[in-house]
This record gives C-alpha cells, structure tokens and sequence, in this order.
C-alpha cells in the first residue's frame, strides 16, 4: 500500500515538472535579462486564481481534438453561455486535469481498502471516466439551463417589442430598447439581443445578425421569431403586423403548452400518492383500530 501511494506521489512529480519545464521555461527571457535588451517591468501581482487559469488553459492546449469535435464544443459552450477566446481550451484543460486527479484519488482510496481487486479496477476507470467526460455534461446541463431561460423571457422581450415598433422606434432601435429594459428581469435575452445590435453595428447584415441570434441560442421559439424578422425585412411587409402576429401565435403556444403539461399532471401524481401518500393514510386511519384488536380482541379470544 506504501509503495503504491509512493509510486503515484512519484508519477505525478514526474508529470508536473515536465509540464512546467515544457509551459513556464523562457530560455529568451533569461537571454533577454542577461544581456539587458529587455526593460524590466514592475512586477505585478496575480491572483491564484488566475495562475490556476492560466495552468488549465496551458493543459488546454495540449489536449488533441477532432475538428469536429471542437466545433460542436465550441457551438455548446456558446450556447452555455461561455464565449470567451479560451472557453474551448478551459474545457479541455479542465477534462485532463480531472481525467488525472480523479484516477489518482480513486487509485489511492482503492490501495487503502480491502474490496476486491476487479472492484478496484472498475472504480478507478469509472473515476476516469467522470473525469473525462464530466465536463461535457456540465456543460450541455448549463446550455440547456440557458436555453430555458432564454425561453422564459422571450415573450416579455417580444411584448416589449411590439410596443417600441408600435410607438415609431425602428427595429434596431427596439432590439437596442429590449435589452435595455430588460437587463435585470431577463438578462439572458437582453446579453443576446445586445450582442446583435453591436453585430449590426459592426456591418454585419441585419439578416445575418439576425440568424447569429438564432445559431447561438439554439432555442425553436427564437428561430421562428428570426425567421418572421427575415421574411418581413426581405418583403417589405409591416414589422409591426408582423411582431404583433407572431406575438398572438406565441401567447396561444405557450397556453397550450401550460394546458398540456396541467392535464399531464393527475398521471404524474399517481406514483406519488400510491408511495407515499396512501401508506401514510393507512397508518393514520388503520392503524388504531390494530392496536385496539391487539390489546382487546386477542387477550378475549385467549381467555375464552
């Protein structure tokens, strides 16, 4: 047990300082000092959580990946709200540190216990597989958790729309107005109705923006909205007609959505009720009557 805990202490020695001769070593830099071509900067201080960023983004870097791969990470991590040049490599950095230290703390558990030893192996390659593909999860939950509220607020910001286009405002304006309004109540929709305007602002095509708004929420109900906006600037037809329709259509949607889901509910509450509720029930209301047969009933049967 020693020797293994020793040998995997080794092992990871091993590993960081070739990862650190590899990433921190600047043969220039030294170069630089000793010749005194490089003025000398004040040292400013960093916060660790930083230098631990920056260590995972390195690890990152090394990871290979498919470009296949890293396209459906990169439109995932967008969709999740991670947008940042180095999501990607943090992702990645993320997996193989966890895909190390996970097998080395399950390897170190394993060697301290008594199970058997296909038990041991099985954990340590669970652990690294939780490891590995942990993140991904964590990341399609935090998609999917970003898409609902994205939802949610959509029928505010839509509401929110037709009113501004109504009242005389273009639709760029309107777009600039929503986010505004709604950057506390509903900040999903307002961070990407924002990164639209300042697309368009940028030069890109309002189409274009349009279908960027829609490519990184991934959400059905913002694809039809992009798809009216579309159709509307691309006819000349009203935007205002058309937002208020597309709003009505919305509205019924979502009623009928909150209809399906309450006459989905007495079937949901069978299993519940029959688990738990009706075996309480039992208790309270038989239960009594069993403790009296008990003290009453049987001592009569016995004397008699």
């Amino acid at each position: 047990m020693f020797l293994a805990t020793a040998l995997v202490f080794v092992l990871m020695i091993g590993i960081l300082v070739t990862l650190g001769m590899q990433l921190w070593v600047r043969p220039k830099a030294a170069i630089d000092r000793v010749t005194a071509a490089a003025v000398e900067a004040p040292a400013v201080a960093s916060h660790p959580s930083l230098a631990w960023r920056e260590v995972i983004r390195k690890l990152g870097t090394l990871v290979p990946s498919a470009p296949k791969d890293s396209t459906v990470m990169l439109r995932r991590l967008m969709r999740a709200g991670y947008r940042g040049p180095n999501a990607l490599k943090m992702l990645y950095g993320s997996k193989a540190i966890l895909a190390l230290a996970l097998p080395v703390v399950a390897l170190i558990f394993a060697a301290r216990s008594d199970a058997d030893p296909t038990k041991k192996i099985l954990v340590v390659m669970g652990s690294f597989a939780a490891g590995f593909f942990g993140p991904n999860e964590y990341v399609r939950r935090a998609a999917k958790k970003r898409q609902k509220l994205v939802r949610r607020g959509l029928p505010n910001a839509l509401d929110l729309m037709v009113v501004c286009v109504e009242s005389g405002l273009g639709l760029d304006q309107a777009v600039v107005q929503v986010a505004k309004e709604l950057q506390f109540a509903h900040p999903e929709i307002s961070q990407e109705f924002g990164l639209m305007n300042l697309e368009m602002k940028a030069g890109k095509r309002r189409a274009d923006a349009l279908r960027n708004l829609a490519d990184r929420t991934g959400v059905d109900e913002v694809k039809k909205l992009v798809a009216v906006l579309v159709q509307a600037d691309r006819f000349g037809t009203s935007i205002a007609q058309s937002l208020r329709g597309h709003s009505e259509f919305m509205r019924v949607q979502t009623r009928q959505a909150a209809e399906e889901k309450a006459a989905k509910l007495g079937v949901k509450l069978v299993f519940p009720i029959f688990f738990c509720i009706l075996p309480s029930l039992f208790v309270v209301t038989v239960g009594p009557v069993l403790v009296r047969i008990v003290r009453e009933l049987i001592p009569m049967m016995v004397n008699m």
